[in-house]
């Protein structure tokens, strides 16, 4: 490597250092520019790092769907279709950042939900174990829907006047108009509910118009849902028949003509993907799925603070470690190995920042992990390089050499691991994938760092009278 080549990636490697630091560390930034008064200097975002359950507090569920009365190839979108309903349940819920995943363990289909952060865990279980509600709702008279409309206004300007007010007179207000409004529903002055339910709908399937090649929703009903159906169609045509999941408008198509025959038709302007979301959502709330709370996990938010507190300290006492026998071991070349660390821990805490990657306490045992992999690189390194000088090459060929030399086996080593981790992501529950990822990620850039940022910074000395100590060095 040129000493030109070398300066540039110097300066590469310089503001890769800074840029990781500003980023992971905003807050110190942002009050030295508070204490300077430098305004024309925008503050940094101060995004935090996005905690999982074990470290923020709340809980984790595993539910358990009864798939009894559903055909065997029609489960997946069944349960896919649930996970949505559950989804928006647990947003309605005010869980911010919760996930609600699909896992299918041989004949038994699960949903497992994480809810970080959650106070109340009884009502979250409660409001979630219910079945999905589809209903069908038809038009208001005008005369209905004008009058409602004029309460919903008068609702909505008292709460408005009502901000700042003691809590005694929000819920007056509340009360005063839950009867009369559904609070929860803001298109509930334009429809009111019929006979029709998902209890009817015996299938909700994806077709394609053949002229036009859009895609439609297509449902069938049960015998008694057919005829219901047609008596609502014919009372309704012209107008909207609005289609309701757990009291959440997903679609109103308008009613062109009276349909019979219990088959019906949704077009309308939705992609693909929309056209498939709704398919799911309709066989959610139509077929007979109970689910079965089989498995609770409640971390407190002081508990998971004291592990994230323990976490750290074990990280920060590991890299104390590390350094030091870095430093023993292989002196200066190990000071240089530590800088590389460092620099890698900022490029790593960066990525799972900004990725954002859901730190658990197994995510964070991957990386840590990851970090004695990276010294282990440059063991390997130095090594060479240790055996190359016994030969009496110079320091810049014993440099060449070791790096070029030790490559194939970190190669070897980190790609065996990293092999080993995308098995675990691809195959393992969420904390399993948590471990993983951060693993993964901790190797790929401790490769990065082994073998251009440490031979950066081993290059800056060579043609040097630093490079002359040889003790000082090995």
């Amino acid at each position: 490597m040129s000493k030109q080549a070398n300066k540039i990636y110097l300066v590469i490697v310089a503001a890769l250092t800074v840029v990781s630091l500003l980023l992971v560390f905003p807050q110190l930034v942002n009050k030295l520019l508070g204490y300077l008064n430098w305004k024309f200097i925008p503050n940094l975002s101060e995004a935090p790092f996005k905690l999982g359950l074990d470290l923020k507090g709340g809980c984790h569920l595993v539910y358990e769907a009864d798939v009894s009365q559903v055909a065997a190839k029609d489960q997946k979108e069944a349960m896919q279709g649930l996970r949505d309903v559950i989804e928006r349940r647990v947003n309605l819920f005010g869980v911010t950042e919760a996930v609600v995943s699909y896992q299918s363990a041989g004949a038994s289909q699960r949903l497992v939900v994480e809810m970080p952060g959650v106070k109340d865990v009884n009502q979250a279980i409660e409001m979630i174990g219910k079945t999905p509600y589809l209903e069908f709702k038809q038009e208001r008279p005008e005369a209905e829907r004008d009058a409602l409309l004029v309460k919903q206004q008068a609702f909505q300007d008292e709460m408005k006047a009502g901000q700042g007010q003691p809590e005694a007179v929000v819920n007056a207000i509340l009360q005063k108009y839950s009867q009369e409004l559904d609070l929860n529903d803001p298109y509930y002055p334009y429809f009111v509910a019929s006979n029709l339910t998902g209890r009817y709908v015996k299938k909700a399937t994806l077709g394609f118009d053949q002229t036009a090649m859009t895609p439609e929703v297509l449902i069938d009903f049960n015998d008694e849902g057919a005829t219901l159906f047609k008596d609502l169609t014919e009372k309704n045509v012209g107008k909207k028949i609005a289609i309701y999941i757990d009291n959440s408008l997903i679609s109103s198509p308008v009613v062109r003509e009276a349909i019979g025959g219990g088959s019906a038709q949704i077009t309308g302007t939705f992609t693909n993907a929309e056209a498939k979301d709704l398919v799911r959502n309709l066989n959610a709330g139509a077929l007979p799925m109970p689910i079965k709370l089989i498995s609770q996990t409640t971390v407190g938010p002081t508990l998971g603070a004291d592990s994230l507190r323990q976490s750290l300290m074990a990280a920060w006492f590991g890299l104390l470690g590390i350094c030091l026998f870095m430093l023993v071991f292989y002196r200066f070349s190990g000071l240089i190995a530590c800088v590389s660390l460092i620099i890698y821990g900022g490029v790593l805490l960066c990525l799972f920042k900004f990725v954002p990657v859901t730190l658990t306490l197994a995510g964070i045992g991957g990386a840590v992990l990851s970090v004695g992999m990276a010294v282990d690189a440059n063991v390997l390194i130095f090594e060479r390089i240790k055996e190359e000088r016994k030969k009496n090459e110079s320091f810049q060929k014993a440099l060449e050499l070791g790096f070029s030399r030790a490559w194939p086996s970190i190669r070897d080593s980190n790609l065996t691991t990293l092999l080993i981790a995308v098995i675990m992501f691809g195959f393992g529950s969420s904390f399993v994938k948590g471990f993983a990822l951060t693993l993964s990620l901790g190797i790929l850039i401790s490769m990065f760092s082994a073998m251009f940022i440490t031979k950066v910074l081993m290059n800056a000395f060579a043609d040097t009278r630093w490079e002359k100590f040889k003790r000082f060095w090995l």
